[in-house]
This record gives structure tokens, sequence and C-alpha cells, in this order.
């Protein structure tokens, strides 16, 4: 795949997330595809688990949005450098448990990358820093 589509697919993929249209976002995962979030150590296979993942993230922050600053492509492989910023309005399922709305803003950096085979994202992985997040929706001391 040229760089060019790997890198709209990558795009759109997250458009579909932003906007959270779900049933976009899945046609853009292969059905085996893998996601790994480092932050929270989840490693997810399926499209139908991974969009779940993705509605979990939107309940606690209806307004969560990936804002790319920089994207890097070679070959199959993308990685955006951006920020997660959004609202903790609901509850945040975790693998330690729910934690409660806080109603605070957080703005999260991170990376993420992207594997995309025949049109497909074959594997995800999401680099952001956790205490910083957790820090912000006051769930972690500060520093």
């Amino acid at each position: 795949m040229s760089n060019q589509n790997a890198t709209s697919v990558a795009h759109a993929w997250l458009d579909a997330f932003n906007s959270s249209d779900w049933e976009k976002a899945k046609a853009y995962l292969a059905s085996d595809s893998v996601y790994e979030e480092y932050g929270t150590q989840r490693h997810i296979e399926g499209s139908e688990a991974i969009v779940d993942l993705y509605k979990a993230w939107k309940t606690a922050m209806p307004d969560v949005k990936g804002n790319v600053t920089s994207t890097y492509t070679s070959g199959d492989k993308v990685a955006f450098e951006m920020a997660w910023d959004g609202t903790h309005t609901g509850p945040l399922a975790t693998p330690g448990g729910t934690i409660p709305a806080s109603g605070k803003r957080q703005h999260t950096p991170n990376v993420m990358t992207l594997e995309v085979q025949s049109g497909k994202i074959r594997k995800s992985s999401n680099y952001f820093d956790m205490l910083t997040f957790l820090q912000q929706i006051g769930a972690a001391p500060a520093k």
C-alpha cells in the first residue's frame, strides 16, 4: 500500500472515531485487527471488541477527540503525534475498576501507530501518558 493510501485510511478512521461513527470506524478495521493500549495495558483482538472499547472511552468523555499535530508514514505504517482532548463527564471503565465522572477537562499527549493492509487497519498501538491523564481528571495525585 502506498504511503498516501495508508495515511488516508488512518485519518479517515480517526475522523470516524472523533464523530462517534462506529459503523464507519469498524469498516476501517480488519475483522481480526489487534489494538494495544499501553497506558492501560489492554490488548484487544477483533473489530467488534475494539469498537466496544472506543464506545467505553466515549461514554467517559463524549466530547473526546484525537487531534493530530504530525503524521509520519512509511509504506503501510502510519504514526500520529497527537493529543486526546475531552471532558470526563461519564464513568470511565478501566481494568482496575470504574472511575466516576469528575467533570474535568484533560489534554493527554499521545503517539499512535497503525498498520494498514488492503485498506484496513490490522494493528493499532496507542501510547499515551496515563499518569498525566489520571492527574488531570483528579484520579491520581498531581505533581
